[in-house]
């Protein structure tokens, strides 16, 4: 996509919550189904995602970890923030990587520490881009994609959470 293009597909959206924003406000969903055994199902609008335990805390690897999964959620997001922001810019990819990684220590969520906390201590986000942009346009690149990305954002600055359980 082009420059223009994404512009001129934004313009009207940007008008928009500029005059109205309450319509820019979107609540975004996700649906599981407990499967068997320790499993759930994510209906992910393409596919059926059946997670379960990691291997480091009982499961087999057969299948997909909610760690991953988030790992996954935040790749996707700064890549295609990535995209968005270069073409607003002007700066031309010519190819890119995005890598997430984290680390969790497994003693928090099995409970064999109760001061080890639960969830990643560290998650890091790198990018390996093909380009000609200088240092200056890639720095700014990096700064606006973790300013725009949703789920880095997410991540970085926590939101309210609550849970509630109710029975059928």
């Amino acid at each position: 996509m082009k420059r223009g293009e994404l512009r001129t597909i934004q313009a009207p959206l940007k008008q928009r919550y500029r005059d109205d924003p309450d319509a820019a406000v979107v609540t975004l969903s996700a649906d599981g189904k407990l499967g068997e055994g320790i499993s759930c199902s994510v209906q992910t609008g393409r596919a059926i995602a059946e997670a379960g335990l990691h291997p480091a805390s009982g499961g087999d690897g057969s299948l997909l970890c909610s760690g991953d999964m988030l790992l996954e959620a935040l790749v996707a997001c700064a890549g295609v923030t990535l995209q968005a922001v270069a073409t607003s810019l002007g700066i031309e990819l010519e190819s890119g990587t995005v890598r997430a990684e984290g680390e969790l220590d497994f003693r928090g969520t099995l409970a064999v520490d109760r001061e080890t906390p639960v969830g990643f201590s560290a998650i890091r986000l790198s990018f390996e881009l093909e380009t000609e942009a200088d240092r200056e346009q890639l720095d700014t690149l990096l700064k606006l994609t973790e300013r725009y990305c949703v789920v880095f954002q997410t991540i970085a600055d926590t939101p309210r959470l609550s849970a509630t359980l109710e029975t059928a």
